[in-house]
Order: C-alpha cells, then structure tokens, then sequence
C-alpha cells in the first residue's frame, strides 16, 4: 500500500473537542507503534485523538512519530520515570471525555474503539471498560478476559492462556479491566484519583480497580472490543525479579489501603494464606532473596500505605454483600 493510501489518523481542529483521547505509553517502542498505531488509523469509530507517551526511550520514537504520524500529539519525557507515573501523564493528556489507556504492543481489531465507547454509553454507572485480550501469535489463545481479585490478594487475567471457544464472549460487570487496553471516564478519575505511583509498575491498575469499585463504580468486561496483546514486549517476557519483586511488594499495599476492615476479619486467613503461598513460591524458585526485600520495603512504605487507607475508605459507597460479588473467592493468580 502506498504511503497515499495507507490509513490516517483523524484530524481535529482547535475547537472540535474529540469524544475519546487514546493515549499510548511507549518506551524504546518505535517497532511496536508501527503496529498499533495503523491499527488506531483504521477504527471504524473516528471521534477520537491519539497521544503518544513516551517514556524516555533512546531509540527514535520522537523523531519517527514527528515525520510519519503528524496527527498525533507527542508527549516527549526526557526520561524514564517508570510505568505508573508515566501512566498518569497519559491520563492528564488529551482532551477527550473518555480516555483509552492502550500499552503499546497491541494490534486493536478496526471496532475496538466503538464497542468500548458504546459500552460505557449504554452503561452509564460503569466507571471504565476494558477489551477482550488475544494473543497476538496464537490468535485462538486467549490473553485475558477482564482483571478478576481475589480474597487471598492475588490480581490476574481472567482465561489467560485459554483456548479461546467463545466461553468469554458474554458481556459483563467484571473487577477489572487491565489498565493496557481499557476506556475510562474522566469523571472517575477525578473522583477515585490517579494511579498510585508508588507501586511504580504492576498491580498499579488491580490498586485502581479496587478503589473505583469501592467508590460505587462498575466496570465492563467488552468482548465484541478486540485487541491482540504481544505480552511484555517493553518489560520483557517471562517472570522476571523486577516483577516478582513489585508484585511482592504491592500486594501487601493493596492489601493495607484498599479492602475494607471488616473484609480483612472475615478473609484474614485466605489473605495470610495468599502471602505463605508467595513465601513458598520464592523458597521453591530460589528467590527468597526477592521476596524478604519486597516484604522489607512494603513494610517500609506501610505508614504511608495506611494514611491514604483513610481516603480510600472514606470514598467508600458499596457494602460488603456487592464487594464479596466483584471478588473471586479463592486464590485468582
């Protein structure tokens, strides 16, 4: 396809507000945006704005995106500040009342956008809604299907892995949407409040998730909304000590602000089994290492894991009987 032919971008003016900004974070990513971005240019949806974060990288991504796509608005970090605070630079970005929140390394099937937008225009209580997760290399294997939680403080994608047999094809109100492919209201984040940036990577959008719902907001789970994930293109496959270590560490936070003094009664042991179940994990995989710095550091940053507790629960709109219907009883991931 020649250059003249080869999809764009929608353009707005000054005055014309889009209903939606996508933003894209990226670092060192200009091999991915070459995927997404042609991907973005062919949504049949077109009241939309698109944002390209990026994250300090070192290739050239700036450069590249200033030549080729001159429709999108660059927001250049002059370096890497990490993924969470990186994050919500996209969601000040933009213009749009609602905003997507796409990692880099998807390809969005051409009605991703207007399934999603639809969902939060025919669910006006839901906060945010997030795709249908396929992965990119085996197209008939499942990525996720929505972010579930669990009593024992485990964050996962729901059908991660699974054999994709229409088994997940029915819309619903789910936990959570995985903060790479979802569409929010702004009005939410005004309300619940940005990510937590001290969790820096991972678990950042399960924390989220877990403060909007206790807010009173729902999300939707959109499986007519496709995206095709490649899985840690930026961070790099596999589970890594930079991983084990944040999640390690987050989940004692999550635990701390987020679930709700009579919850921690009633799932103190499912909670503590879920850490012992992390401890035998390290002692297994020789990482005990990883894990006595990741308990360290959470205990460390506890005090101020308990002072923002006080403003999560304040928010707190929803009682226990419709918290114990958005989490999974028992150990997610």
């Amino acid at each position: 396809m020649s250059a003249s032919m080869a999809p764009s971008l929608p353009r707005h003016d000054a005055s014309a507000v889009p209903l939606v900004t996508v933003a894209v974070l990226s670092y060192d990513g200009r091999s991915l945006l070459e995927v997404i971005l042609p991907s973005l240019a062919r949504q049949r949806f077109r009241d939309f704005e698109v944002v390209v974060v990026d994250n300090g990288s070192h290739d050239d991504t700036v450069s590249w995106l200033t030549e080729r796509w001159p429709e999108v608005e660059i927001v250049s970090l002059p370096e890497n500040i990490g993924v969470t605070a990186a994050l919500n630079v996209c969601v000040r970005s933009g213009r749009g009342e609602l905003l997507g929140l796409f990692n880099n390394d998807l390809e969005l099937d051409p009605d991703c956008l207007g399934e999603l937008a639809d969902a939060l225009s025919d669910h006006p209580q839901a906060g945010w809604a997030g795709a249908k997760l396929v992965n990119f290399y085996e197209r008939e294997l499942l990525d996720g299907a929505g972010d579930v939680f669990s009593w024992a403080a485990g964050g996962a994608r729901r059908a991660h892995g699974e054999r994709d047999r229409g088994q997940y094809d029915e819309p619903q109100r789910i936990f959570g949407a995985c903060g790479g492919a979802a569409l929010y209201r702004r009005s939410t984040f005004e309300q619940v409040g940005e990510f937590d940036e001290d969790f820096f990577a991972f678990y950042e959008d399960i924390d989220w998730d877990f403060r909007a719902q206790l807010a009173g907001f729902s999300c939707r789970y959109v499986p007519s909304a496709v995206a095709y994930h490649m899985g840690s293109a930026t961070i790099g496959r596999g589970l890594t000590d930079f991983t084990r270590y944040h999640l390690w560490r987050n989940t004692v936070w999550i635990i701390a602000k987020d679930i709700p003094a009579r919850a921690l009664l009633r799932h103190a042991h499912q909670l503590a089994l879920g850490q012992l179940m992390n401890l035998a994990v390290a002692v297994r995989d020789r990482k005990l290492d990883i894990w006595l710095r990741a308990l360290r550091d959470a205990l460390h940053g506890l005090p101020r894991a308990l002072r923002k507790r006080r403003a999560v629960q304040v928010l707190r709109r929803i009682g226990m009987d419709e918290l114990e219907a958005i989490v999974e009883p028992r150990g997610a991931a």
